[in-house]
């Protein structure tokens, strides 16, 4: 199954894997993102014309009728606004890319800000009256969306204030948000000993995610200089990056402030349909079970006959086995594993590489990481990776063609529902990740990989579960911090980095100096504050899903895909609901991490069987 060549350079369909943009404009390239913000512009003027000061006149007809054409503006500036924002993310370095992003921003606040009337006065409408306009025929498709606008009454301002911070979050929030992205892509880590080609200058280079990606190797020399590379690279920029943080988090602190959250955290719990108590409950769960990630690399310290590890040893391989595979490798994989579980699930899956909805080489100047993007529902996903060629990145692919499917099947809910909060955001995604994990271990029978296999599915979960978590209690740490205390230096980010990591690894793992500028690459803290801990909570919440599913087999597959068909329309209590999960269940996170601690248990009843501990 593993591919002989590990160079991701000679592989060439990964090489000619890159997306076509074109069916979001229709095949009209630039000129198509400016028709269809000029049409949308000139749709929300007319609407504002038509209801601003009427909302309240509207009866049900009236105001299906309206969120017909909001949605019909909502698509155009989706399209325009994917086209700009994917184009970029694959050359930041390109003028021509950042230019046409910024234009693309500056126009959908303009058509932001005309209709930002309509949510003010749907706001301020009685519940009585709400419940009867939503009490209408055919406003199945935004009922979710207009109950969940009214959740934030509490924290909207009036309108010209709200059109005042619009506008200038596109010099604030937005601008530093796109300098950081420049600036991380541009970073490139300095090797010794590397194969790449050598840069004009005669060292040798790699981009950042090809640098962190030499950290699973077994050679731990290498993985030590690997790091030492990787910090040396994050310094020059390092004070540049801590200012950058500063500003945004004293901006999203005024933010607050004027919107009256009582924490930093709440806008994001809000945005997730999720209770502040839920959430606490959440983080305090995983940080009581903070002993199944320094039991795993204890463990994993003896594996690697180490006397205790340091942090640059965390993701390395427990064994020799450095499979790689090739793109097509990938694809085969992860496509049978799909259709082997749904034919249905495995068809569109199949239609991100059919339709070049994939880009996956790794490029200079290319956004770090994976993602999925919905794009608008009249228009397929598409899905970007940084592939080398490693296991993980078998993994990282269906990962993301998890949120695909979850997005393609979910258009039929229209603009307003495709997607979910950020709490469900997951469970496609990593169930697909644990579909393909078991269909690689299946087939493996070398105890070495077999361990390897269990001990790479077991990090994967403590790096989504545990270390998202302590992410989450870094970034606690310095939104409290810049609030009682002002601007952070660039030392005290990383005293606050190691405190919430040290917090988590407690004596397992050695935090070397170098390891206290690594917060300075990482995207969610810029330009999605509070996410991180929706990666747990989805993680905990698929691996329950899973559990059902090996309980019950096929019975639960078109609850599943019941599930994704909804998207978003429905609460998350409501999403559980369909495939038999209780997220109300005060013991539901308990229930969850105890079958993280099995994954535990598994590596290292298989680290056992290998005859390597003493």
């Amino acid at each position: 199954m593993a591919a002989t060549a590990s160079a991701e350079s000679s592989d060439p369909e990964l090489q000619a894997s890159a997306w076509d943009l074109e069916p979001l404009v229709e095949g009209e390239g630039q000129e198509g993102v400016q028709r269809r913000l000029d049409d949308a512009l000139e749709r929300a003027q007319a609407f504002a014309t038509r209801y601003a000061g009427r909302l309240g006149e509207l009866d049900g007809a009236g105001l299906r009728e309206a969120m017909r054409e909001l949605a019909v503006v909502h698509e155009l500036v989706a399209r325009a606004g994917y086209f700009a924002a994917l184009r970029f993310s694959t050359d930041t370095a390109e003028p021509a890319n950042g230019a046409l992003l910024q234009r693309v921003q500056e126009q959908e606040t303009a058509i932001e800000t005309t209709l930002l009337f309509f949510e003010l006065e749907w706001a301020a409408l009685s519940d009585e009256r709400v419940e009867q306009l939503l009490a209408g025929d055919g406003l199945d498709f935004c009922a979710h969306h207009l109950r969940n606008v009214r959740r934030y009454r509490e924290h909207l301002l009036s309108e010209p204030e709200e059109k005042i911070l619009a506008e200038k979050a596109l010099t604030g929030a937005s601008a530093w948000t796109r300098l950081f992205e420049e600036l991380t892509s541009a970073i490139e880590v300095t090797l010794p000993g590397t194969s790449e080609p050598p840069a004009r200058d005669g060292s040798e280079k790699l981009a950042l995610d090809v640098a962190l990606s030499r950290l699973s190797l077994a050679d731990r020399e290498v993985r030590r200089s690997t790091a030492e590379a990787v910090t040396a690279a994050l310094a020059p920029g390092l004070r540049t990056r801590a200012y950058l943080f500063n500003t945004l988090l004293a901006d999203k602190a005024t933010d607050d402030r004027l919107r009256g959250y009582p924490h930093w955290l709440a806008a994001r719990n809000l945005s997730n349909e999720a209770s502040d108590e839920s959430v606490s409950a959440l983080i305090e769960a995983v940080r009581d079970r903070y002993e199944i990630p320094r039991r795993w690399y204890r463990l994993k310290a003896q594996l690697l006959g180490v006397e205790r590890l340091a942090d640059y040893d965390r993701m390395a391989s427990v064994t020799e086995d450095e499979a790689s595979f090739s793109f097509a490798q990938a694809r085969e994989i992860v496509l049978d594993c799909y259709s082997s579980f749904s034919p249905e699930l495995g068809a569109v899956a199949k239609r991100f590489f059919d339709e070049r909805r994939i880009d996956a080489p790794v490029r200079p100047a290319k956004r770090g990481g994976a993602f999925c993007a919905a794009a608008v529902p009249s228009v397929f996903p598409y899905v970007l990776l940084n592939y080398t060629a490693r296991r993980r990145d078998v993994l990282t692919l269906a990962h993301e063609l998890g949120h695909g499917v979850h997005f393609a099947l979910a258009a039929a809910q229209g603009v307003f529902h495709q997607s979910t909060p950020l709490t469900l955001a997951e469970t496609a995604s990593v169930f697909g990740e644990t579909i393909v994990f078991g269909r690689l271990l299946e087939e493996d029978s070398e105890p070495a990989s077999r361990l390897a296999l269990l001990a790479e599915n077991l990090e994967d979960t403590i790096a989504t579960v545990f270390r998202q978590v302590a992410m989450n209690r870094f970034e606690d740490l310095v939104h409290t911090a810049r609030r009682e205390q002002g601007e952070l230096s660039a030392e005290r980010f990383g005293e606050l980095w190691a405190e919430s990591q040290s917090e988590m690894l407690g004596d397992s793992v050695e935090l070397t100096e170098g390891y206290r500028s690594w917060w300075s690459y990482i995207p969610h803290f810029i330009g999605s504050p509070g996410y991180v801990y929706a990666y747990a909570y989805g993680q905990l919440l698929a691996l329950s899903v899973y559990e059902r599913y090996e309980q019950l087999g096929p019975e639960l597959v078109p609850r599943y895909l019941e599930l994704l068909a909804a998207g978003g329309s429905r609460s998350p209590q409501e999403l559980g609901e369909i495939v038999g999960v209780d997220l109300a269940d005060p013991g539901f996170w308990t229930a969850g991490l105890d079958l993280v601690e099995r994954q535990l248990q598994a590596a290292e009843a298989a680290a056992q069987a290998s005859g390597r501990l003493q």
